[in-house]
């Protein structure tokens, strides 16, 4: 048996995490059901990260970073109106066929909010950082347009809220939405 580089198992471990963390948030995850997940010790999953702090940092991370890259690729080498419907379709598709994407999106925002109410803003600025990536990955695409990005965006949390309330694909909620932002299908719960 083949085993796994410490890189190898870090990277199995916020898989797991993003899949924890988005069923039952951060208060509710435990990194022993994290562990439990990877098939390591809590201890070992303590080497490869700080504390549960890091590895809820990691995992929303990688969301965001998943969501850059699928807006990136959607809309390379197009422009305006294309990318703009290139990307809304490559969006769509990743929450329906990895819901967990969606929800720990959610999970993101509302940890965010809970630790700048408590005075923790070093967990914010990182997530703030990341989104910030994910605003420039849009942006040019869309003609460096602040007004198409920020519209684009909305849309998108707009998405993301009747997708999580699990409006259905034909209720009429959906059909101010540009074809290419619609969902086809149910998201699995």
């Amino acid at each position: 048996m083949v085993r796994m580089s410490a890189e190898e198992r870090r990277e199995s471990v916020i898989r797991a995490a993003v899949t924890e963390f988005a069923r039952k948030g951060y208060y509710g995850t435990s990194t022993e059901a994290i562990a439990r997940r990877v098939g390591v010790s809590q201890p070992y999953l303590f080497r490869l990260f700080p504390g549960k702090k890091a590895i809820f940092a990691a995992a929303s991370l990688r969301c965001v970073e998943d969501i850059r890259r699928v807006f990136a690729d959607a809309s390379e080498g197009l422009r305006g109106e294309e990318a703009l419907h290139a990307m809304a379709n490559a969006y769509v598709h990743l929450i329906t066929e990895r819901p967990e994407t969606l929800q720990m999106q959610m999970q993101t925002y509302i940890t965010v909010a809970a630790a700048e109410a408590e005075g923790d803003h070093e967990f914010g600025e990182v997530v703030r950082a990341g989104w910030m990536e994910l605003w420039d990955t849009v942006h040019l695409p869309l003609g460096a347009d602040d007004g198409e990005t920020t519209t684009f965006l909305a849309y998108g949390m707009l998405i993301n809220t009747l997708a999580a309330m699990g409006f259905p694909p034909e209720h009429r909620v959906w059909q101010g939405m540009y074809p290419s932002a619609r969902l086809t299908g149910r998201l699995e719960k």
